[in-house]
């Protein structure tokens, strides 16, 4: 199992946050996404919110890739229109690249027995 924790920012809109979060409530899901995800080797994903800043905790099977990921995400209609309709709650970090969304974290510390 591999994990990946990511960091992005939402407009600092409470309403507009509100809808963000109803769209990613239980039963509120997209199963055309969420079946891309499983086929690209998500086996759980988790996104945690304080204020306007998110934190999100992908772990994956030992063959998942991003370039795998990304492959399946273009041949999905819904899986493009969804990242759309996400960029009207979604702001990039400052040092985002172009178009850059999700920004992979560089894990600094851990504590305890096991290590990952």
């Amino acid at each position: 199992m591999q994990r990946f924790c990511f960091a992005l920012d939402l407009v600092d809109d409470p309403k507009l946050i509100q809808e963000y979060e109803n769209y990613h409530s239980p039963g509120n899901d997209w199963p055309e996404v969420t079946k891309n995800d499983l086929d690209a080797g998500i086996i759980n994903l988790q996104i945690y919110r304080t204020g306007n800043r998110m934190f999100m905790i992908m772990d994956t099977d030992d063959n998942f890739s991003f370039e795998k990921k990304a492959a399946l995400d273009a041949t999905v209609p819904k899986v493009q229109e969804w990242e759309k309709l996400m960029w009207k709650y979604q702001v990039p970090l400052p040092w985002a690249k172009e178009g850059e969304k999700w920004i992979l974290m560089d894990k600094i510390f851990q504590s305890g027995a096991k290590k990952q």
